[in-house]
């Protein structure tokens, strides 16, 4: 059987996975402070290229809504494939063959294309050194319990399939999948999530206009 395949695997009974740091346990937690502190620093300030050149203000914002719009399609395809099979089964097709992490791939695309859509190169610079620093050790730990879950099957993987950065090279896809609608559903409505916050930035943008919030710095 071909290693790139979707592999259904029952979990080892006498195996339990290593438990979660706290520093996991608490991702959404932090994702979320992380987001209200960008949110706060967005409010009050302004891009320096809105006023000093237009042209890279507007070239920015386009970059940012192209990655997000990559990003949400890139995360709608990891989620139809892990809905309701995550820790039960390996998935290695799809986007899957192309790296082991694909969903936090295309969260990184959608991260720095928040940024850019905030029209300076501030955000999507912290916005990366952030997201590298903390989910590089998340997917340390992710891997770690997959490892204990699937055991040789996944150090195999492992070895055929990159970490991170996609490699076209090994892209399979069966000819067809068993979707579970509801889990689905669910992990759809994470998906465009970039998509709702690059919207919330654009309401922002009209009450500055308007005068309800006043920059108080100016960002590059």
């Amino acid at each position: 059987m071909p290693l790139l395949h979707f592999l259904d695997i029952a979990p080892p009974v006498a195996h339990r996975l290593p438990m979660k740091t706290k520093f996991e346990s608490y991702r959404i937690l932090l994702t979320r402070l992380v987001a209200g502190i960008f949110l706060f620093f967005f409010i009050t300030t302004q891009s320096y290229w809105e006023t000093a050149n237009e042209i890279v203000s507007f070239i920015l914002f386009l970059i940012g809504i192209v990655l997000v719009a990559i990003s949400s399609l890139g995360r709608m395809w990891c989620s139809l494939y892990i809905a309701g099979y995550k820790d039960k089964m390996l998935i290695t097709q799809g986007p899957y063959s192309l790296c082991r992490n694909p969903l936090y791939f295309f969260s990184l695309v959608g991260t720095i294309g928040v940024g850019c859509a905030t029209e300076t190169f501030t955000f999507p610079v912290v916005f990366f050194v952030i997201f590298v620093s903390y989910y590089g050790f998340i997917i340390r730990k992710e891997e770690a319990r997959l490892r204990e879950l699937f055991g040789e099957t996944f150090d195999q993987y492992m070895k055929a399939v990159p970490a991170f950065f996609p490699r076209r090279a090994g892209f399979t896809e069966p000819s067809t999948y068993q979707v579970t609608p509801k889990a689905y559903r669910r992990n759809l409505m994470s998906a465009l999530w970039f998509i709702w916050i690059v919207g919330i930035l654009e309401v922002i943008e009209g009450l500055k206009e308007i005068g309800l919030f006043k920059s108080l710095w100016t960002l590059f």
